[in-house]
């Protein structure tokens, strides 16, 4: 008696492959692991106000960054919420962060300064960070501000794990 033939063997094998893959993944996405963020873009650089603006949907061959608490996120996969035109746009280009917080897009709230806030704004800021963009799009940088003083010299005194609402262990 002779076994299936070479062709149809390699099916066989190639289907169970498969079949073992996808079960794989199930099987890791039940397991409560979070899911992967979003590829890799440009390495990670300081951005000044001027530089970021650069990069608020205006151009169609520019990417789109945002910035939210003074980490700034490639969001040209959203163009479609954040790009010329797109509800969202205002958010752009700059450090939008009291915006988020406050689900606003008053000119006024789009500033990266969180004084004033209550704590379900701050509470919700935090969730958005982490939830929406950390999930779902590539960090390309930071915001000067967090690391510089006004006059652009280092700030000796800067540590991360001290700045409100960061953590750095959670970006990275």
């Amino acid at each position: 008696m002779t076994g299936p033939a070479p062709g149809r063997r390699l099916r066989w094998l190639a289907a169970l492959a498969l079949v073992l893959a996808l079960a794989a993944g199930l099987l890791a996405a039940g397991a409560g692991q979070a899911p992967r963020p979003a590829e890799r873009g440009p390495p990670v650089r300081l951005f000044t106000e001027e530089e970021l603006a650069r990069y608020g949907g205006e151009e169609e061959d520019q990417p789109i960054y945002m910035a939210v608490k003074g980490v700034v996120f490639d969001i040209t996969s959203g163009k479609e919420f954040y790009g010329r035109g797109a509800p969202y746009n205002a958010l752009t280009g700059k450090d939008s962060t009291r915006g988020v917080a406050k689900m606003s897009l008053d000119p006024a709230d789009l500033t990266h300064d969180t004084t004033g806030l209550t704590s379900e704004e701050l509470e919700s800021l935090d969730d958005v960070f982490t939830k929406v963009y950390k999930a779902k799009y590539p960090i390309v940088g930071y915001t000067a501000r967090r690391i510089l003083n006004e006059d652009g010299s280092p700030n000796l005194d800067f540590k991360p794990e001290d700045q409100p609402h960061f953590d750095i262990k959670d970006e990275f």
